[in-house]
């Protein structure tokens, strides 16, 4: 390889690991917004009232609890795949990039 071809490489290297990082952070964030919709469950669960409150926009909407739970699993659900498929993709990056590492360092010797 010449060094075009290798300086092409380390850029494509480093447009994978920018790949990674946007990955990983959008995982986190999902991650993140996980917690927050199953902590969400939980107190409606361990609530008594028939009614709560969603925020919408800048205001605060009273809905049936159930109604609140089943639009919360539905979104949940949709976290959990949307992460599941970063997770995958996360893998696919990382496999790639230990290929592209062990090729540049080959060319480096």
């Amino acid at each position: 390889m010449d060094d075009e071809q290798t300086r092409e490489m380390v850029g494509q290297f480093q447009t994978y690991q920018q790949q990674l990082q946007s990955v990983l952070i959008q995982k986190e964030t999902m991650q993140l917004q996980l917690m927050e919709i199953s902590k969400a469950l939980e107190e409606l669960d361990s609530t008594k009232n028939e009614k709560a409150y969603k925020i919408t926009g800048q205001i605060m909407v009273s809905k049936p609890v159930e109604e609140l739970k089943k639009d919360l699993g539905e979104t949940k659900e949709a976290i959990e795949v949307r992460i599941n498929s970063l997770g995958k993709t996360e893998e696919k990056i990382t496999a790639k990039l230990k290929e592209m590492e062990a090729e540049l360092r080959k060319l480096v010797k």
